[in-house]
């Protein structure tokens, strides 16, 4: 799960994507769906609608204290993405713990909105659901959590959103919350005419019957219908609420309610990785708070695409560093973690999508700056270091008779310095006195993988960024996500540090071999 400043803010996974490892080694279930690559990072199909399920009653368990069942012939919830729908509903009601009442309308088997509410806020829900075997799971996964005071699940009838709902209520409502129907057919469930081409596919698996993922008129349609149920309640509810899982539909949505003469209207939009979903809101109350929560806009990543031949020399070289996959996408991140370790810069692997690797890096000081200056003054140094004698001088001294050098101690000729004889020695010794350390790597890692502080957590820091490797046709593409940090600037000088770094790398061996 990428990292991305339009979660919101309170979101605990913005920052901190949940650790398969820990995970696994704490949960048998999910640790069924862990793979581990030969290089020890772990990975989860999100293909796999088992693993999917896995992970989403994981965290449920783990993050919030919730036992539940889904099955697989039906939609299942992403828990950071739900939870930012929820954060948003906190924002449009002014607060998180006030007793407040809302609507989830098409709970699903989950009932995910009305446990994360009601667990998190003491919130009551009333949560309809249309179909049979939804409605029974969220039954039990109410009662087998000890919420059903404040989780009323009820069976409307088909096509029922509010009216037929609330017919028998009488009190007020502070919001309703929906997850509409995003399809109108099958075939735009699979993507056709609906996505665009130059998108790549989608990363994990669409999951969910056909009432909870398809609707005559899809979204549009479906929120069209909500907001003419609207009409006739007012106020009723404090806030309308909907998410839509296409940008194109906010528009027509937003006019709709400005012809319609609806005073307050609000919008926002959610991620999680690289799935985004927009969500809508309105009022008829003219008192109420619009909240004003600025998204940040995406800062295009950092890029620099690393061509084949150069690949194919760095997965030769693999091995040598102890990389023992040598793909395209792992030699040249291993090549990246070494060079980081070189310069202290706090590293570790973090969950990603099919086909990419991606680094979480922590920049503690500026390690990184006149690297070129720093190789000059080593290799000045060197120079200026005594040479060895020439083997022909040293062989032509051993055939000469032994002459006792008068600097050089004898046992027969104790020196007044006693016990510093052999270190003054060691000193005048040519041989001895090259051997320097050439490259910062010589010296014990300790900022390897994960290193002795965690990249996520360290209190004081430069900058984090997110580094993203990941294969083009024949090419290896490396792209540097801004995460947060004082200075961008530096970010972009560790880019062309990491950039040349990589490069130098291949370009040694031809240079070594026309010395």
């Amino acid at each position: 799960m990428a990292l991305n400043k339009s979660m919101h803010p309170r979101n605990r996974y913005k920052d901190k994507p949940p650790d398969f490892v820990y995970l696994a080694s704490k949960y048998p279930e999910f640790q069924k769906h862990v793979q581990t690559t030969l290089t020890g990072r772990v990975t989860l199909n999100f293909k796999d609608p088992e693993a999917v399920r896995a992970l989403t009653c994981t965290l449920l368990k783990e993050d919030f204290g919730l036992t539940i069942e889904i099955p697989l012939e039906r939609l299942i919830p992403t828990v950071p993405l739900r939870l930012n729908y929820i954060h948003w509903v906190e924002d449009l009601i002014g607060g998180q713990g006030n007793p407040r009442r809302g609507i989830d309308i098409g709970t699903g088997a989950s009932c995910i909105y009305p446990l994360l509410g009601a667990t998190m806020n003491g919130w009551f829900f009333l949560a309809t659901e249309v179909d049979d075997i939804c409605f029974n799971y969220a039954k039990k996964n109410v009662e087998q959590n000890h919420l059903a005071e404040l989780i009323k699940v009820v069976k409307v009838p088909q096509k029922t959103l509010l009216m037929d709902a609330l017919k028998d209520e009488s009190i007020v409502y502070d919001f309703c919350m929906c997850n509409p129907p995003f399809f109108a057919n099958q075939l735009e469930a699979k993507g056709v005419n609906s996505r665009n081409s130059r998108r790549p596919p989608p990363s994990s698996i669409n999951t969910g019957g056909v009432t909870e993922i398809m609707a005559e008129g899809g979204e549009l349609e479906f929120v069209k219908r909500i907001i003419h149920d609207s009409l006739q309640l007012k106020k009723r509810l404090r806030w309308y609420s909907c998410m839509l899982g296409k940008k194109c539909s906010l528009a027509p949505l937003k006019d709709e309610l400005r012809k319609q003469g609806v005073p307050k209207v609000t919008h926002t939009e959610f991620c999680q990785g690289r799935t985004m979903r927009w969500a809508l809101a309105w009022s008829f109350y003219d008192d109420v708070p619009v909240p004003k929560r600025k998204v940040e806009k995406a800062r295009k990543p950092l890029t620099f695409t690393v061509l084949k031949p150069t690949v194919t020399e760095l997965q030769t070289q693999a091995p040598s560093i102890g990389c023992t996959d040598t793909s395209p996408t792992e030699s040249v991140s291993a090549w990246l973690e070494k060079i980081l370790t070189d310069l202290k810069v706090l590293h570790k692997r973090v969950p990603c999508g099919e086909a990419e690797l991606s680094l979480f890096l922590t920049a503690v000081e500026n390690t990184w700056i006149h690297t070129r200056q720093k190789r000059r003054e080593q290799g000045r140094h060197l120079r200026e270091l005594p040479r060895a004698e020439p083997t022909s001088t040293r062989n032509a001294d051993a055939s000469a008779p032994s002459v006792p050098d008068t600097d050089t101690p004898t046992p027969e000729q104790p020196t007044a310095e006693g016990s510093n004889a052999k270190d003054t020695s060691e000193q005048q010794d040519p041989g001895k006195g090259a051997e320097v350390p050439m490259e910062s790597h010589s010296e014990p890692k300790q900022v390897a993988t994960g290193g002795t502080q965690n990249p996520e957590t360290v209190q004081h820091f430069l900058f984090k960024c997110l580094v993203n490797v990941k294969e083009e046709e024949n090419d290896v593409v490396v792209e540097m996500h801004w995460v947060e940090g004082p200075n961008k600037d530096l970010m972009n000088q560790l880019c062309t540090c990491l950039k040349n770094s990589l490069f130098r790398q291949v370009a040694k061996p031809t240079e070594h071999h026309t010395n």
